[in-house]
């Protein structure tokens, strides 16, 4: 008997969502109450779970497709659910024959003395495959989506701890480990760039370091900074999901029909003044031009980009 997966009533206003990713391929084996595949809403994203233990016949509907509420997103056979009460069937005759070959004999009395010896046996067996299945590890303490997300950052969910109900690790641990792996890879970036100007000359090490910020400027630069991130490989596709695309959409529509508004923040540049005070006239004697504030906001913005690269990206259709 095959049990169809539909889409769950999504909230209110919802009617449609995007199938984000399927848990589970065709011919898995799935457990009542088991994440089956990923639905992405303009507001949420939320897991269909499995009504009944069995095996994941055929999938209906493909990632990426708009699937409404009711529609039928695959099929789940319950053929091992039917193979399972087989057995338990079979088994329930033979406690019949017992319970006839019994009143035959008189030999009661010592069949009933050797029973409590092995009552105290049976509990220690079944109490041993009951505690292992409590001890889920730690893919257990986090949704599917989290898991998902700690392998997109390369992060070892066992090293997090879980902020979520019952310890269980959330989306937000996962980002703020993340962020801090940046931060801490962040200044290895600098360090590589000033070393090999030391050996030129001792007197411009942090002079020479807005040299690179300072060619962006001209036209010719950024042609082959985009043709090496291209030819490296670096560049990364990502499928747009709905909550961003309502979110684009919702700025797009601010931006058109409300009053923009700019603010503006103090910044100390003391030391930045005086650092250029310093090496302005060597900077300009080794290179033939002055050295402006431009090289440095250039040289902060390239340590930013750096440390959070999905800043420096575009969109497209």
């Amino acid at each position: 008997m095959a049990v169809e997966i539909r889409v769950p009533p999504l909230g209110e206003s919802l009617v449609d969502a995007v199938v984000g990713t399927w848990l589970k391929r065709e011919g898995d084996a799935v457990n009542r109450g088991e994440s089956l595949v990923e639905l992405e809403t303009d507001k949420v994203n939320l897991d269909v779970t499995a009504e009944d233990d069995g095996v994941l016949a055929r999938i209906e509907r493909r990632e990426g497709e708009v699937v409404t509420v009711g529609e039928v997103l695959g099929l789940v056979s319950a053929s091992n659910g039917a193979s399972a009460r087989a057995p338990a069937a079979a088994a329930a005759p033979p406690p019949a024959t017992l319970q006839t070959a019994t009143p035959v004999p008189e030999v009661a009395p010592p069949i009933v003395a050797v029973a409590p010896p092995s009552d105290p046996v049976i509990p220690q067996a079944i109490a041993e495959p009951a505690f292992v299945e409590e001890d889920g590890g730690a893919s257990g303490r986090a949704a599917p989506a989290v898991r998902r997300l700690a392998e997109e950052h390369h992060i070892d969910l066992t090293a997090v701890t879980g902020t979520g109900p019952g310890g269980r690790v959330t989306r937000e641990d996962v980002l703020i480990v993340a962020a801090r792996q940046a931060v801490q890879a962040a200044p290895t970036a600098p360090s590589a760039t000033t070393i090999p100007v030391q050996p030129h000359t001792p007197d411009a090490p942090p002079a020479a370091t807005p040299l690179p910020a300072a060619q962006p400027g001209a036209s010719p630069a950024p042609a082959p900074a985009a043709a090496a991130v291209s030819a490296d490989g670096r560049e990364e596709r990502k499928r747009f999901s709905r909550r961003r695309q309502t979110i684009a959409n919702r700025l797009v529509e601010a931006q058109q029909t409300a009053a923009m508004l700019t603010t503006f923040n103090e910044a100390d540049m003391s030391a930045v003044m005086a650092l250029r005070t310093r090496r302005k006239d060597a900077f300009k004697e080794r290179h033939g031009v002055n050295l402006g504030y431009m090289s440095f906001f250039t040289k902060a913005i390239v340590g930013a980009l750096k440390a959070f690269p999905e800043m420096n990206s575009e969109l497209q259709d």
